[in-house]
């Protein structure tokens, strides 16, 4: 049975043990595009990596499932060779404490996802980035652009274009470089992990 078969399941919900670990030679791969229109097959693995993101966000699924907390989930990291990635940011709280009007500040299945426009200005998250198939603390400034312009297909097969900024924009480019063989620490500078470049933007 292929990853793909077992986590489409109905009875499935992915869990970590279904995340693989760098050194997983799938991680390095160049992932291929999704065929269009869209199988059912394919489309239920998005809607599974959404439900893995929300229960990883809920305390309550996320103890239960023992999941670490995600926003975003590309194929690859299920062992999948698919460009298929799910982000899932949600909004935070404000100062008084007010939930948000909305959930989430991005919420959505892309297929076959490619940046099409970036900015000049880079962009790192002051915090470092993380990832699910990392279980080490990698220090230091991930450098990508402030703004990009994403094309993708969303799960009915419709094109869309998106522009994204700030800390949207920096979760999209990391779910992209996944199907793309990248691991966030390559973009860091191995000889000076906390390096600013000319005008780049530390996003806190």
């Amino acid at each position: 049975m292929s990853a793909q078969d077992k986590i489409i399941k109905a009875s499935h919900m992915i869990t970590m043990a279904d995340i693989i670990r760098e050194g997983n030679p799938t991680l390095r791969q160049k992932a291929q595009e999704v065929a269009l229109p869209l199988s059912d097959e394919d489309i239920i693995l998005g809607e599974k990596m959404m439900q893995f993101l929300k229960h990883s966000q809920d305390p309550v699924m996320a103890e239960k499932l023992d999941l670490r907390g995600g926003v975003g989930l590309a194929a690859p990291q299920l062992d999948i060779s698919k460009r298929v990635i799910a982000v899932l940011v949600p909004n935070m709280e404000d100062s008084e404490g007010n939930p948000p009007k909305e959930a989430y500040s991005l919420q959505e299945v892309m297929y076959n996802p490619k940046i099409v426009a970036h900015s000049v200005q880079d962009a790192a998250l002051a915090e470092g980035e993380g990832c699910l198939s990392v279980d080490r603390l990698i220090e230091g400034y991930v450098v990508r652009h402030s703004r990009v312009t994403v094309d993708y297909y969303n799960k009915d097969g419709e094109k869309q274009r998106i522009k994204l900024k700030g800390y949207n924009a920096i979760v999209v480019q990391h779910e992209i470089d996944h199907i793309n063989g990248i691991m966030f620490y390559d973009r860091i500078n191995e000889a000076d992990p906390f390096a600013i470049n000319e005008g780049m933007l530390i996003i806190k």
